[in-house]
């Protein structure tokens, strides 16, 4: 039997090689993924209504999605007009439902005649995993950021005490606007340590203000920010004690991308 040198086998294995690799790059069949198939999902009919896939949060007419953050009693906010406006004497409201990593669509206002400055102004916040019955958990600020001077990582669309905006997106108090919100939650190895960072990308009125964001952990304000195990939390709606006239929310769904 004719024995062929190594050199001449290699050099062979090679030739083969580089054919199918010029046969792909000659054929657009090689890179055509078939399956498996995306689902189907109908976007909303007019702007910022929920896509068909959406769990709806607030459509205007009742809390039944919410419940009071401190006893799991049913939510106490005041709904009228299609809106709902934080009532502060009852405390902070959360879903249901929980989730992990989802899309969140979010309206909030300002009233007209808001009074008060600094954090004293319009005060709020969007907690995307809410950990406890307080204020734990990882905080998209909520306040009036029109003109009114305060913390960079404290105005609003901040991840509160971590991540100033990328820009100021705010609107004049008394006008609606809008968070667009892509959660990743944290992932947690077996013995508690962070495997994965939670990340946040925000739009503000259509404007992106969070890129992508890494957390350093949950909420505090005071200390640094550090991360607590959980698997899976409710989104809460704070009801800030500070003495300015409540915000008001319409318009909330999310999109669970587990």
């Amino acid at each position: 039997m004719k024995r062929f040198p190594s050199t001449a086998l290699t050099l062979f294995a090679l030739a083969i090689v580089g054919s199918s690799c010029a046969s792909a790059q000659d054929d657009p069949k090689a890179t055509e993924q078939w399956e498996p198939v995306p689902k189907v999902v109908t976007s909303g009919a007019k702007d910022n209504a929920p896509p068909s896939d959406a769990v709806v949060l607030f459509d205007g007419r009742d809390l039944a999605a919410w419940e009071a953050s401190k006893d799991h009693s049913p939510a106490r906010w005041k709904v009228h007009d299609g809106v709902v406006t934080v009532d502060k004497t009852t405390g902070n409201i959360q879903t249901r439902q929980r989730f992990r990593n989802y899309q969140l669509h979010l309206e909030w206002q300002v009233p007209k005649d808001i009074t008060g400055e600094g954090q004293g102004r319009g005060n709020s916040g969007l907690f995307l995993a809410s950990t406890g019955p307080g204020d734990e958990g990882y905080e998209v600020q909520i306040m009036d950021s029109f003109g009114n001077k305060t913390y960079v990582n404290g105005q609003a669309a901040s991840i509160y005490k971590q991540a100033a905006p990328l820009v100021n997106a705010a609107r004049r108090p008394g006008e609606w606007q809008s968070y667009d919100v892509v959660w990743t939650a944290p992932v947690f190895a077996a013995d508690g340590s962070v495997k994965l960072p939670a990340y946040v990308t925000l739009f503000h009125n259509g404007v992106l203000v969070q890129n992508h964001t890494e957390l350093a952990g949950e909420t505090f304000y005071i200390g640094k920010p550090k991360y607590k195990v959980y698997t899976d939390a409710p989104i809460k709606l704070q009801a800030h004690g500070d003495h300015s006239q409540p915000i008001s929310f319409r318009n909330i769904w999310v999109r669970p991308l587990d």
